[in-house]
C-alpha cells in the first residue's frame, strides 16, 4: 500500500504526514509518497529568466526544501518513503501522480500555505475530495 501525502510546508500538511505515519505505526503496511507541487512558471519568470532548465532547477529545489520536514518525520519514524516534486495545477498533478504510482490513499491537510483558514477546507483539499477516485483523508493541525 502506498499513501500519497501532499506537502507544502504548512502546519496542516505536516499534520497529514504525522497522521499517515500514525497509521503505519498502528499496523498499516504502507509506504509514504510525499509530493510537493510547484506552480508552473508565470510569464514574468519566463521573460526574466530565459533558461527553462534554471527555472526547473529552482522549482525542484524549492519543492525539496518544502518536503524536508516531512522527510525528517518519516526518517525519524523509520517509515519507507519517497518524494516527488511536480509542476502544474496542484489537484490535477496530485491525482495523476496517485494514479501513476498506484497509491491507495491520499492523506492531505485541510488547508495549504496561503489558504484562508476561515474556510472549512482549502481549495486543493476540497478538489481532492470531490475529484479523487481513491479514498481521501483530510487532516487538521492541532490548534
Amino acid at each position: 500500500m502506498k499513501i500519497l501525502v501532499p506537502v507544502d510546508g504548512s502546519a496542516e500538511s505536516l499534520a497529514a504526514v504525522r497522521h499517515a505515519l500514525a497509521l503505519v505505526r498502528e499496523g498499516l503496511r504502507a509506504s509514504l509518497l510525499l509530493v510537493n507541487v510547484q506552480e508552473p512558471a508565470g510569464l514574468y519568470e519566463l521573460l526574466r529568466v530565459h533558461d527553462a532548465d534554471a527555472i526547473e532547477t529552482i522549482a525542484r529545489e524549492a519543492g525539496e526544501h518544502l518536503l524536508a520536514e516531512g522527510v525528517a518525520l518519516c526518517q525519524a519514524a523509520g517509515v519507507d518513503h519517497e518524494i516527488e516534486v511536480a509542476r502544474g495545477e496542484p489537484t490535477h498533478a496530485l491525482l495523476d501522480i496517485a494514479e501513476d504510482e498506484g497509491c491507495t490513499l491520499i492523506v492531505a491537510g485541510a488547508h495549504g500555505k496561503g489558504e484562508s483558514e476561515g474556510r472549512r477546507l482549502g481549495s486543493v483539499a476540497h478538489a481532492l475530495l470531490h475529484d479523487a477516485s481513491l479514498p481521501v483523508t483530510v487532516v487538521r493541525s492541532a490548534l
